[in-house]
């Protein structure tokens, strides 16, 4: 049976690879240089600056010639030629220089003054009118200075004017829809709705528990009852060894700590029960994870790291995915069809709740997918929850009778090519498998309107539901599809 068949031939790791190349990094010692460059050297052409003062081409850093000397292209007490009409000046003149008959785009340049530096640089004058001498200025009153007080006084008065003005004006355009988007005054909104993702974090917080585990690591819980029952998962109950404690402590958003019982665990589906004294706990709301669908927005509360308290956001991004989950020992432990979600969860995460984005719980958040060869791994944006149907009558059962069923079909699955479906290799006498007429050598291709392709994913199906739910499975038979109807057994063992 499905219940009985040793599950580590089943073992399924998820892994996620990575391709692609790096850029080539130069070697120790040895750096990689680029090839240089040579370039033309640059003259100044008729539309480029000449070099500056202390800085070359070549970004070396020149002293200016002094002013007079042979390197300024000026000498002392000399003075350009003025033009034709210009008053006289002192001084020794000079020729003017030919024209360039090169500068064939500005046949004036050699005796344009702004181009030129030995050309005449004139600044013609101009008598003032005669005009009336201005009236002088009156005597300025002095005035007294307040004292600093009533500066105060004042400028406060004024503020409160102006404020109180500005409030009226912001009230009364934002109330006759004028104004140009800028309301002055408008209150900031502190109160936030409770259909917000504030404000339904708000509600929610303080159902949520850090649990401190005996390793000195920590997981997460959730309120389930007023009476105090705290869902959580199995391998945060155990710690870092292989049975359940005792009892644990449980951290509140509020800071308060309680002790808490460990009602019992379940290792197969990874769901753990505490209690904490008192009749007044802030239960949540337990959603039907079977309506859940690809693309909900969800939300991840716990401590991650030891955060408490931590929300992350994300959205559903797979349903009934196949997960198996090892104990302490490296060896598979449980198999669940789980909730996938984008939501970072972290270490610390485990057992908390994963609820959609009313704050209704869908799921309890359980494991992640890792690229990490080795250590303690982090979130890549691949995190698995428990559905919170399949937990909840796991708990209810380990609260009234201390353990928990495990749904089979009742049969041993044998290999299977990839792709091709699931091979019962033998079906057992009286089993519910036998019961609607499945033989050894069928080969299913379909569970409860599921596409099976892996022993793992047809194990996972199986324990999500309960006994007694009868499924629908379609298979193949000497090259022939065949249907059934299944009614599902709690396992005997």
């Amino acid at each position: 049976m499905a219940g009985q068949v040793n599950e580590r031939q089943f073992r399924h790791r998820l892994s996620v690879m990575t391709s692609g190349t790096q850029p080539p990094q130069a070697e120790p010692g040895n750096p990689q240089h680029p090839e240089p460059v040579s370039r033309a050297p640059r003259t100044n052409g008729p539309y480029e600056a000449a070099p500056q003062p202390g800085m070359s081409h070549a970004g070396q850093t020149q002293t200016p010639a002094p002013y007079g000397s042979a390197a300024s292209g000026m000498q002392q007490g000399a003075y350009p030629p003025a033009p034709p009409g210009a008053p006289s000046m002192s001084g020794p003149t000079h020729a003017p220089p030919q024209p360039d008959q090169s500068a064939w785009w500005n046949p004036a340049a050699a005796s344009d003054p702004w181009r030129d530096p030995t050309s005449h640089a004139v600044i013609e004058t101009r008598p003032v009118p005669n005009a009336p001498a201005p009236e002088p200025l009156p005597a300025r009153t002095p005035r007294v200075r307040p004292a600093l007080g009533i500066v105060i006084a004042v400028s406060a008065v004024t503020a409160l004017i102006a404020g109180t003005l500005g409030a009226a004006i912001g009230i009364w355009a934002t109330r006759s829809g004028s104004g140009t988007g800028s309301f002055l005054g408008a209150e900031p909104q502190t109160e936030r709705d409770v259909t917000s993702v504030a404000g339904v974090v708000e509600q929610i917080m303080p159902s949520v528990v850090t649990v401190l585990t005996s390793n000195g690591g920590n997981g997460s819980g959730f309120i389930v009852s007023d009476d105090g029952y705290v869902m959580t998962n199995h391998h945060v109950v155990v710690g870092g060894g292989t049975e359940p404690a005792a009892a644990l402590e449980v951290l509140f958003s509020d800071g308060n700590v309680a002790t808490a019982e460990v009602v019992g665990s379940d290792p197969d589906s990874d769901v753990a029960v505490l209690r904490i004294e008192g009749d007044e706990h802030p239960a949540m709301v337990l959603a039907d994870s079977d309506r859940v669908a690809v693309g909900d927005p969800v939300l991840a509360v716990g401590a991650p790291l030891g955060l408490s308290s931590t929300v992350t956001e994300g959205i559903v991004s797979a349903i009934d995915r196949p997960v198996l989950t090892e104990n302490n020992n490296g060896e598979v432990e449980s198999v669940m069809a789980a909730i996938q979600t984008d939501a970072a969860i972290n270490p610390g995460n485990s057992g908390g709740p994963l609820t959609d984005i009313a704050g209704q719980v869908i799921g309890i958040n359980t494991a992640i997918a890792s690229t990490a060869a080795e250590g303690e791994a982090g979130n890549i944006g691949i995190g698995f929850a428990i559905p919170i149907n399949q937990a909840k009558r796991i708990a209810d059962e380990i609260i009234a009778t201390g353990s928990a069923s495990h749904t089979v079909l009742g049969a041993e699955l044998g290999e299977s090519e990839l792709g091709i479906g699931v091979t019962l290799s033998k079906v057992v006498p009286g089993s519910p498998a036998d019961d609607a007429g499945l033989q050894d050598g069928d080969v299913l291709t379909s569970f409860n309107g599921n596409m099976v392709a892996q022993n793992t994913e047809l194990i996972a199906l199986i324990r999500k539901l309960a006994p007694g739910t009868v499924v629908t499975v379609v298979y193949e038979r000497d090259g022939e599809e065949h249907s059934a109807q299944v009614t599902l057994e709690a396992a005997t063992d």
